[in-house]
């Protein structure tokens, strides 16, 4: 991945803080969707194995969808859903079921696309979509999504990623269009989805672009958060 950055942001360095609530805002619930994979040693955050091995690929993996969960709860729009593969009865999970107030469900369908867009067709109304990658997400990103999509002119809300992908989708209704046809995985996810976009006649509004964390020479963005310290690059015993 091409990183146009050497340096954190100051945003990314200071990563999200759940511990402040913003306001709840005004209107309908908004869902939110959290889409995760059991963070099995071997079997997820494969791409970061070679620099931190992998246990640690998959401790990060457990400590990222538990940041993903805080705050989409802290963000107050709506209830939050936890959408998992292979299966919310997986062991991998057994450190998420005391969690109040989560709903589960399994991940169908043949590709991601088709898992998101069934997640966010599961009900009616509008939804926010993320996965796990990024542990710069704010309850205040989730709240500007709830209020864009409270204008009839904006159909759907994006973050962008800066690898050409996205880290959070949003739509007023379910708008199964953004999830066909997309290479996904590839630097071309964020740019088709934009065509999909024109091509269904979407509004798509996007928000800041964010990163997230997939290679190893993400992980020094890591460096100034307290949770996610303990995995920046060349904080570990790469031997461990």
């Amino acid at each position: 991945m091409a990183d146009a950055f050497e340096s954190p942001s100051p945003i990314e360095a200071a990563v999200s803080d759940t511990r402040i609530p913003p306001p709840m805002p005004a209107g309908p619930p908004c869902r939110i969707v959290v889409m995760a994979r059991a963070p099995q040693p071997g079997q997820t955050k494969k791409r970061l194995i070679p620099a931190i091995g992998a246990e640690r690929a998959a401790a990060l993996h457990r400590a990222m969808i538990r940041h993903a969960v805080d705050v989409a709860r802290a963000s107050g729009i709506g209830g939050v859903e936890l959408w998992c593969t292979p299966d919310p009865d997986h062991a991998a999970f057994a450190d998420f079921k005391s969690l109040p107030g989560l709903k589960w469900y399994r991940q169908q369908g043949p590709d991601l696309g088709a898992r998101m867009s069934g997640a966010l067709g599961a009900a009616s109304g509008p939804g926010v979509v993320i996965g796990t990658d990024c542990p710069f997400l704010h309850p205040s990103d989730f709240i500007e999504c709830a209020r864009c999509l409270r204008n009839d002119r904006i159909d759907a809300v994006i973050v962008p990623a800066f690898d050409g992908g996205y880290v959070l989708i949003a739509s007023a209704r379910p708008q199964p269009a953004l999830f066909v046809d997309i290479d996904w995985g590839s630097d071309r996810v964020l740019d088709q989805t934009r065509k999909r976009a024109r091509t269904a006649g979407l509004c798509l509004h996007e928000l800041a672009p964010k990163r997230d964390i997939d290679r190893p020479e993400d992980l020094r963005f890591l460096a100034a958060s307290d949770r996610f310290a303990p995995f920046a690059f060349g904080s570990l015993d790469q031997g461990a």
